[in-house]
Formats: C-alpha cells, sequence, structure tokens
C-alpha cells in the first residue's frame, strides 16, 4: 500500500511538472498577449526585437524596433479592464510582408511632398513617388521599414535610433535620429524626436499608431468623439495633396471644435474636401502655437470610456480615419481590419511645407537639433 501511495504522489507531482512546463511559454507573452519570441529576427543585417514599458497602473506598451513602431497599447477602461488600444501585428514577419504603417515612428518626411521634388539651395532632388505620384512617409523604404537601434533604458524608458546615410532615399545629409518612448505614472505615452545632419536636409517626423479606443477593431470608430483645437485646415486635391491654402473649418464638415462622432459628416462627400479624403486625411492647423501644455486633439470611445489626449510642440496635426482599411489585413489575435476600423492623429509639420516657403519650416542644418514632441495621455471617461 505504501509503495502504491507513493507511485500516486510521484504521477501527481509529474502531472503537475507536465502543466507547469506546458505553461512555461505563455509565461513570456506580453499583458496584451504578443509573444516576444515572434519579434526577434534579422533585417538587411541588423536583428530586432520587442521592447516592453510598464508602469504601476497595469499600463503596457509593446514597441519593436523594426520601424520603432507600437505593436500594443494596454489601457484600462471604465471598468478597470485592460485594453489594446492600437491595431498591428503579432509578429516581425507580419509587419515585413503585410507593409504598413501602423504605429511606426515614420522619417524621414512624415506625410506627403508634392512630386517628390524637393528643393534646397537651388539644388532639385528627385525623391521616389510612392502615393499618387507623390512622395509619402520618406518613401518606399523610409524609416518605418527600417530597423532602429533599439535599446531599453529602464522599465518606463525606451531610446530607438536611426542612423541614416546622405542619400537615403535620396534625402540628402547623413542623419542620426533618435525616439525615445517614456510611459510616465498618470498613462502617458511621451514621444521624443532627435535629429542632426551633416548636410542641409528636411525633417519631418511622427507616430502612425492606428486608435481603436474601444479594445475590439472588428468594430469601425466611427463612433469615436474627436475634438481638434483647430480652426482651420490645409485642404488637399484628388492626389492627397495640399493646395497650399489654409481655409476655415467652420460651417464645414472639418470643424471639430465642438467634439462630435468622427463619422458624424465623414461619408458627405457634396463636401469636395471629405470626398478628395475619401473621408477624413487632413492636416488641421492647431490654436496650440507650439505650447505642449495645450490640449491639441482628445479622441473618446463611448463604448470602453478610454479618452486619448493629444499634446504636441507641432503646428499641425494629421487626423486619418482609416480609410484605405479594406478588409484584407488581419492583425493581432487575427482580427480582420475594416475600412474605418481606426483614427490615426499624427503631430507634424504641415505636408509638402518644403515645398510652400510661407509654412513653418521643416529644413535642418548642420549644427542644429531637431526636436518634436508628441504625448499620447490615456484617461477614463466614467
Amino acid at each position: 500500500m505504501k509503495n502504491v501511495k507513493h507511485a500516486f504522489v510521484s504521477a501527481g507531482f509529474l502531472t503537475a511538472l507536465l502543466a507547469s512546463c506546458s505553461q512555461q511559454p505563455q509565461s513570456n507573452l506580453t499583458v496584451s498577449g504578443l509573444d516576444p519570441e515572434n519579434f526577434v529576427s534579422e533585417v538587411n543585417g541588423k536583428p530586432t526585437s520587442l521592447f516592453t514599458l510598464k508602469n504601476a497602473n497595469g499600463m503596457e506598451v509593446c514597441v519593436t524596433n523594426f520601424g520603432g513602431r507600437i505593436v500594443s497599447i494596454m489601457v484600462p477602461d471604465k471598468n478597470g479592464t485592460l485594453r489594446d488600444v492600437v491595431l498591428g501585428f503579432d509578429s516581425v514577419a507580419d509587419y515585413i510582408n503585410k507593409p504598413s504603417d501602423f504605429g511606426a515612428a515614420i522619417g524621414r518626411y512624415a506625410n506627403r511632398i508634392n512630386k517628390g521634388i524637393l528643393v534646397i539651395d537651388g539644388d532639385s532632388i528627385q525623391l521616389p513617388t510612392n502615393n499618387f505620384g507623390h512622395c509619402l512617409h520618406g518613401g518606399p523604404k523610409g524609416w518605418q521599414y527600417q530597423v532602429y537601434e533599439g535599446q531599453q533604458v529602464n522599465d518606463s524608458v525606451i531610446t530607438m535610433t536611426m542612423h541614416s546615410p546622405d542619400g537615403d532615399e535620396d534625402f540628402p545629409g547623413a542623419v542620426t535620429a533618435t525616439v525615445t518612448y517614456t510611459l510616465t505614472s498618470d498613462n502617458a505615452l511621451d514621444i521624443k524626436y532627435e535629429a542632426t545632419t551633416d548636410k542641409k536636409t528636411v525633417i519631418n517626423m511622427t507616430n502612425h499608431s492606428y486608435f481603436n479606443l474601444s479594445g475590439d477593431p472588428s468594430q469601425p470608430a466611427t463612433d469615436h468623439i474627436l475634438y481638434v483645437n483647430a480652426d482651420t485646415y490645409t485642404p488637399v486635391d484628388s492626389t492627397y495633396m495640399t493646395t497650399g491654402e489654409i481655409l476655415p473649418v467652420k460651417d464645414t464638415p472639418m470643424d471639430f471644435t465642438t467634439p462630435k462622432a468622427v463619422g458624424q459628416d465623414i461619408d458627405k462627400f457634396e463636401f469636395e474636401q471629405v470626398k478628395n479624403g475619401n473621408g477624413y486625411d487632413h492636416n488641421w492647423v492647431l490654436n496650440t502655437n507650439g505650447d505642449i501644455t495645450q490640449l491639441a486633439a482628445k479622441l473618446t470611445s463611448p463604448t470602453s470610456g478610454i479618452s486619448l489626449e493629444v499634446y504636441t510642440n507641432e503646428p499641425g496635426i494629421q487626423v486619418y480615419s482609416g480609410n484605405f482599411l479594406d478588409g484584407t489585413l488581419s492583425g493581432k489575435k487575427g482580427i480582420i481590419y475594416n475600412q474605418r476600423a481606426s483614427v490615426c492623429l499624427e503631430t507634424q509639420h504641415y505636408p509638402d511645407s518644403p515645398n510652400k516657403p510661407e509654412w513653418p519650416s521643416v529644413i535642418l542644418e548642420p549644427g542644429q537639433t531637431y526636436e518634436s514632441e508628441c504625448i499620447f495621455k490615456f484617461t477614463v471617461e466614467k
């Protein structure tokens, strides 16, 4: 009888041990359910991995150094349940094989440059034309498709460094750029950009996170309530290129000075700008005058109660309502991303500023340091 009991104890111990082993890989998963092993790879001879930020409130932000991309942001909702509020993929392979801007640190030049033509000191430079005849987001091999040098400074700070050679996507100057992600104790993700160059060039960086604050990107984000602190915007033509005008938002579908649902006027194609953008894909001229303490924009999900406040020292913000999402991409957890499943809030200098000298300058000279900051602060509406 003693031997039988001993055998039973051993079998129980073995079962527990096997269960523990089978669960072992699961313990490596992030709170958002990502497996860091799926981000360990090599792209153009440079290693990629996943970095994680956490704070005492349970918030978690995951970033890969492939494109400096924010992969997931876990935020507590009105019931205290953590929800992932950004679109993205489960592996670096998906980011490579399914080209997108999801979560990327965009450079050298966020948004569009007209016909890819850049004129500096009288010299005309032809950049790649990868979007309706224009150069978009630094060209087809912009920094979102390159590997940053990632460094985990501590639990709340990550730095991403890009060494971009002279002639990278035909842009002049060898540029060193750093993106610093800091997760604060009050649930804000503070993103700081710095860059230097050895030759006169242009720089305009941003983060291209696609937000769905409900935490359910299978549903459109058109019910989200949006406020934009801007009385004017820069209209575009049918190729999404800024015309050079700055027009008032008042009495148009572009007016978000009083908060309203993103979808309220999004299909009013009788208004030419909504038609040209296929919804919203425009730059708003912020009233904040570079004051980062002033609220630039606010997005709220009535479902989850999660709000996103945006603060920046940039003069503009691009509101993009996910118009080009078409259901062909499946993201994290296999969820299909349909049209308007998200809202992007990209802090920036205005599109095509290099060709519109009356607008705030994007020129960076040797000896100068480009500095930009965007704060995504998450709160809850009870």
